[in-house]
């Protein structure tokens, strides 16, 4: 259900904030009020804010509906709760069709982005940027409330998408305080993203990017949210990780290609492993170990002349082989088994359904490797 005011100074430039909210009715007063306070330091742009909520349970609709008599330029759209990647797409459509603003802001409901820094997220569109993200990496950004495993996870969240997911400049792909001029996002394909958790914030990074965006990093403090719950679970987490397949297959021909080596290889090791053992009565250790071998330099020969087969070699064929084994290793023991043993010891997941996760891991950590070393660009 979408409700909005009578809107004023229909001439002027818009830029509408974004708020996708769930059980946020302890927040979601200040933080609006706090938006429409920085009105005064925007000369080119007249401020709206939406308010995309999933039927909260706890008033927050409520409170916005009250802020409306008092804010002409608030705005609610209401909706099932689907996931925040359906919220924001929501809020897309409702800005665009709706308001028919200029420019496009993300952000949180919940404190942990700074309302003071909107003026100058529009000023650097102003500028000649059309991407503008808050930074968390870049110098002067920071998240000092994350613990080491959320740490971990941002860390190798915004190496894969910038590395394979082509957002190459991009420091913090995974911010949620962003503005976007929706001349831009109009270029954009979103049926593909991710209407579930967090990793929305990725893909769309890497579709702007791929659509010709001239992004700018501004630094911010992503400081610890002072009341309500967290909304980010570890389901979230481990989902945002596997989106990232997302990326890369929507992105990345070699990928694909990669992976169709990959089962060649699994098929290669099972036949070459059945032969030696079962009909020459090799063995099983010197029989396994030959399989894998023969599967290893299988990929090595498809992926060089078929897969990576447009990159220029830079390395000599030796050198490429000796690095093809290195990633094997790396990819098997750290990304395949340790993450196998995380998933079962630690999550407590049960170990067959950690096994195509765990093969996921390995797939997307061998493929990186690779791609970045043995067939570097």
């Amino acid at each position: 259900m979408k409700q909005h005011n009578p809107r004023k100074n229909e001439s002027a430039l818009k830029a509408c904030v974004v708020l996708p909210t769930y059980n946020e009715a302890e927040n979601i007063e200040p933080i609006i009020r706090a938006i429409f306070d920085t009105q005064p330091n925007i000369k080119t742009h007249q401020l709206y804010v939406l308010v995309v909520d999933d039927n909260s349970t706890d008033g927050t609709q409520e409170i916005v509906k009250k802020q409306m008599k008092q804010f002409p330029h608030l705005n609610l759209d209401t909706g099932n709760k689907i996931g925040l990647g359906d919220a924001y797409k929501r809020g897309i459509a409702f800005v665009t069709q709706e308001l028919k603003a200029d420019l496009l802001l993300f952000m949180d409901a919940d404190g942990q982005h700074d309302p003071k820094l909107i003026p100058s997220f529009i000023n650097n569109i102003n500028q000649g940027f059309d991407l503008v993200i808050g930074s968390r990496l870049v110098p002067g950004g920071d998240s000092p409330g994350f613990s080491y495993w959320r740490k971990f996870i941002s860390v190798l969240g915004n190496f894969l998408v910038r590395n394979i997911g082509g957002a190459r400049n991009i420091k913090d792909c995974t911010s949620g305080f962003k503005c976007i001029k929706l001349d831009l996002l109009h270029k954009c394909d979103l049926n593909h993203l991710s209407t579930k958790g967090y990793s929305f914030n990725s893909l769309l990074v890497c579709e702007l990017i791929k659509n010709g965006a001239n992004p700018i990093e501004i630094p911010i403090i992503f400081s610890d949210r002072v009341k309500g719950k967290s909304k980010l679970s570890l389901n979230d987490q481990i989902e945002f990780l596997f989106n990232i397949m997302i990326i890369i297959f929507h992105n990345s021909r070699d990928f694909i290609r990669y992976c169709c080596v990959g089962l060649v290889g699994a098929a290669v090791n099972t036949g070459i492993y059945v032969l030696l053992n079962r009909y020459y009565q090799i063995n099983l250790q010197v029989a396994s170990l030959m399989a894998v071998e023969t599967a290893i330099l299988t990929n090595f020969l498809l992926n060089n002349y078929w897969t990576f087969k447009q990159r220029a070699k830079k390395l000599s064929l030796f050198q490429r082989l000796i690095n093809f084994h290195i990633a094997a290793g790396i990819s098997g023991v750290f990304f395949y088994y340790l993450f196998f043993l995380f998933l079962v010891q630690v999550i407590g997941l049960n170990d067959l359904l950690s096994i195509p996760f765990a093969i996921a891991a390995g797939t997307i950590s061998n493929f990186t490797i690779n791609s970045l070393w043995t067939w570097r660009k």
